[in-house]
């Protein structure tokens, strides 16, 4: 089947069944982040904390990325920057105008929100880091063309996560 562009730019090879991003860094993105999802679910069922994944399309966008209503991001380089990068907004391509809502931002039903890498993982509740972004109006940045977000401190985030897995 060919390709085709939704209508937010996002384009998709059908025959592949997954999104491509020609602004990723690598061509693997979307399956690593698949796979860092597994890893989540897997290190939370670990503690008896188990999630139902959503992986159509359809609800994704209307639902959200599970049922329990968790968000989840991977960080690669949190350990090294010793900070987080909140996603605020986002657009599919460069090239697209707009910015979309996401990460926090984000109407879906996610009420945490889990962030980290294979090394560490943080669980915030989302109304605090949307409460740190309102009050403490740090910058938002946009380091990557497709992706603005905002930083929030490791000694922070260590204090006020709900949950922190330490994992190496």
């Amino acid at each position: 089947m060919p390709e085709t562009v939704a209508q937010d730019g996002r384009h998709t090879d059908m025959s592949l069944a997954e999104p491509t991003y020609p602004d990723a860094k690598s061509n693997t993105s979307f399956q690593d982040g698949l796979e860092f999802q597994d890893f989540v679910c897997e290190t939370l069922a670990k503690h008896g904390i188990v999630l139902q994944n959503l992986s159509s399309k359809k609800y994704q966008y209307n639902v959200g990325e599970n049922l329990q209503g968790f968000e989840i991001k991977q960080d690669n380089h949190c350990s090294r920057t010793k900070r987080l990068s909140i996603e605020v907004a986002e657009k599919s391509q460069s090239n697209v105008r707009g910015w979309t809502p996401s990460g926090i931002c984000r109407e879906d039903n996610s009420w945490l929100y889990i962030q980290g890498n294979y090394d560490i993982l943080f669980v915030f509740a989302k109304n605090w880091l949307l409460r740190y972004w309102n009050e403490k109006k740090p910058e938002v940045v946009s380091n990557r063309p497709t992706i603005k977000s905002f930083y929030v401190p490791f000694d922070t985030a260590i204090k006020c996560a709900a949950k922190v897995f330490t994992l190496t």
